[in-house]
């Protein structure tokens, strides 16, 4: 099986995380699609949107669109699974006990993603706070200046009840060339670095990122308010 690019295996650990946390939290299935599409970017998408931006060792943005149907049901399974009575809870994907749930799972799929990456790489990043909102028509988000051509992917998402909801990320321009296991990085790995730069072609053209700007979330958000 061929190598997988950094942002294709980014994706992948994104893919995981968002499967775990969500069926840990709701106690149901979630089946993902095995395809990772390449597209030109990245945006919030009706019914619910949700969005947070990470950065450090590697930077970009991830969105989780939601449709309003898979919205409600990860609530109700989450609260449900939680012990709260479901004549309790909320019967509309707008309602804010819906958003905040989605956004306190975000919350947890970007800490377990960024987990996942330090463990594999040994790279670390921190994020903002994620937000969720309602949208009715598709908008376009993108990282300001920070990201100079960023790489965007989707990752499609079906609920145990069929619904769909989607992942779009971003990063920015990068490879990922491990020298060494992380797990192995003790005695003896300036032997495995000096062994590794050795055996490397040339020199890495990958273009260096612009210098970080961080995205206005007041500003994004205010646009919704108006």
């Amino acid at each position: 099986m061929a190598r997988l690019s950094t942002i294709n295996h980014v994706a992948k650990i994104f893919c995981e995380a968002v499967k775990e946390v969500l069926e840990t939290s709701t106690a149901s299935k979630i089946i993902f699609s095995p395809t990772i599409q390449n597209i030109p970017s990245i945006s919030l998408k009706p019914d619910v949107g949700c969005f947070v931006q990470f950065a450090g060792d590697y930077s970009g943005l991830f969105i989780m669109n939601l449709s309003g149907e898979a919205a409600l049901e990860i609530y109700r399974r989450s609260m449900t699974y939680m012990g709260f009575p479901e004549e309790e809870l909320a019967r509309d994907y707008s309602s804010d006990d819906v958003v905040n749930c989605i956004g306190e799972l975000i919350n947890q799929i970007i800490g377990k993603a960024r987990s996942k990456v330090e463990q594999e790489y040994g790279l670390t990043a921190d994020n903002n706070q994620p937000r969720a909102i309602t949208i009715s028509t598709a908008i376009t988000l993108s990282v300001a200046t920070m990201l100079d051509k960023p790489k965007c992917r989707r990752l499609s998402f079906k609920t145990e009840d069929n619904k769909p909801f989607y992942v779009e990320m971003n990063m920015e321009q990068t490879e990922f060339i491990k020298l060494f296991d992380v797990e192995k990085n003790g005695a003896g790995s300036q032997d495995n670095i000096d062994a590794m730069l050795e055996g490397m072609d040339g020199g890495d053209d990958t273009p260096e990122p612009d210098g970080a700007e961080e995205v206005d979330i007041d500003a994004i958000m205010a646009e919704f308010s108006k």
